[in-house]
């Protein structure tokens, strides 16, 4: 089987590996970058993202966007000054892989593993670690993170210090979305498994030790996929969309993943003290994203929580047969005791990456941006040319759009303006390709202003390829 992929995968076809996709191998560092406009002088910090960028050509297959090994791409910027490093988040594969010149693990689907003697015995008939989702700062670990794996701890300068298991107690990992609560401290967690059991959830807290390590959620009987979370005062709130995972239909080659709209969507609702879990349910849907979620009462009423839709399990591509609309942003409506579920689209716009003020994760958000589409284009599924921002407080879903004309643009990550009272001050940044010379740049948008685009524009000295999840980091006192 191992070998029928080999013969029948051509990494040239796919979309995901060239053009603005394309991964990058060179690692670069450079100071004074070229900036348009002027950056901020409030700003100080770094703005980190992941992303998947296989260090050598894939074997197999490539399923985007869970493939492919993780670089961090960071631009630091202090007193109106700007300065860039990228480095790949090196795990035993990448090591591996590069004193062997050339790939040796392939992708998810093809079950590809390397054996003695082109890996050490420990690594043989092993699965590469993938902790090229996203990247997040807590508890003075800067971690990058992987599907439901261990994440790899990163230095300061981003390189890499090795796998994390918060001391032994997450060995089977987290999830590549914990949220940390802004009032606690507390990172909540989940991680999914191939077996018994399913799904776990577990807290970190503030000073980086497990206070709740893995436990149980029951009432899964198989497999599943869950990509992201959100988290209130009670609960950390997980949406269970109808993707399972097929083991036996991939070693016989056909797809790992299996998408059952029969079976509905359950959101399980944990209760942070352990308690019982609540269930809702409704027809099947499918969300990659939260936006964010809060309790309607202090200590208690319903659970809201808004997030991007999908009607299928998908990237951008339309469900034809669905005859709808795949993407939208949605605001659910849950209630614990009832299990009962309410859900309002707010906005039919294609769109996903969604963003709010991390300082309001769990109570009632602001405003939210997302990456998104003009229309006027045909673009590749995860490819936007447009943010659009919405007022988290506004039942319409009023939107306030930026097209962002030859660019190419990613996910909308908030930096506050130091010392703002009010949540609202600060600006948007997020990396964008231009398409006509392929230049990167990035972008910092004023929030009070977001319709009139940038104020600043960083010109980045190699091409960041279009990825995924990153964050604003503060210097730290």
């Amino acid at each position: 089987m191992a070998t029928h992929a080999l013969q029948t995968f051509d990494p040239t076809r796919v979309p995901h590996l060239s053009g603005r996709f394309a991964p990058v191998t060179e690692e670069v560092d450079e100071t004074g970058l070229e900036v348009t406009g002027e950056l901020p002088a409030e700003l100080d910090g770094l703005f980190l993202r992941n992303g998947p960028n296989p260090r050598f050509s894939p074997i197999g297959s490539f399923l985007y966007p869970i493939d492919g090994d993780g670089m961090l791409h960071g631009v630091w910027i202090s007193g109106g000054q700007a300065r860039y490093r990228n480095r790949f988040v090196r795990t035993p594969a990448v090591v591996a892989e590069e004193r062997a010149g050339r790939a040796l693990w392939g992708g998810l689907e093809s079950m590809i593993t390397p054996q003695v003697p082109d890996v050490e015995p420990e690594l043989a008939g092993t699965f590469r670690d993938l902790p090229d989702i996203n990247v997040v700062r807590h508890a003075g670990r800067l971690l990058a993170l992987a599907e439901s794996e261990c994440p790899f701890l990163m230095t300061g300068e981003l390189e890499t210090a090795g796998k994390e298991t918060f001391g032994g107690a997450l060995p089977a990992g987290i999830t590549a979305h914990p949220k940390i609560d802004p009032l606690t401290g507390e990172m909540a967690v989940f991680c999914y498994g191939l077996e018994p059991p399913f799904l776990t959830w577990s807290l970190i807290g503030p000073t980086g030790d497990v206070v709740r390590g893995p436990t149980t959620v029951d009432g899964l009987d198989a497999p599943m996929m869950i990509h992201d979370m959100a988290l209130t005062s009670r609960f950390l709130v997980l949406v269970l969309a109808p993707v399972f995972f097929d083991l036996a239909a991939a070693m016989s080659g056909g797809s790992f993943i299996d998408w059952r709209p029969e079976q509905g969507t359950r959101v399980a609702l944990i209760p942070r003290d352990g308690s019982r879990v609540r269930w809702a349910s409704d027809d099947a849907f499918w969300l990659w994203h939260t936006v964010n979620a809060y309790d309607t009462e202090p200590d208690g009423g319903d659970v809201v929580l808004e997030y991007v839709q999908w009607s299928h399990l998908s990237m951008g591509s339309p469900d034809k047969s669905a005859g709808t609309n795949p993407g939208g942003l949605v605001r659910a409506v849950i209630d614990p005791a009832a299990g009962t579920m309410r859900r309002t689209l707010l906005d039919d716009a294609r769109m996903e990456l969604p963003r709010t003020d991390d300082r309001l994760i769990g109570q009632r958000h602001q405003q939210l941006a997302v990456a998104s589409e003009t229309g006027k284009l045909d673009l590749l599924p995860g490819e936007y040319d447009a943010l659009r921002w919405y007022d988290g407080r506004d039942a319409h879903g009023t939107s306030v759009m930026w097209d962002a004309g030859d660019l190419s643009v990613g996910e909308p990550v908030f930096a506050p303006s130091p010392g703002s009272p009010d949540h609202e001050g600060g600006y948007w940044m997020t990396y964008a390709t231009d398409r006509t010379d392929e230049s990167s740049w990035l972008l910092v948008i004023p929030a009070d202003d977001p319709g009139s685009g940038p104020v600043a524009r960083v010109r980045i000295p190699v091409r960041v390829p279009l990825g995924l999840h990153g964050n604003w980091l503060p210097t730290e006192e």
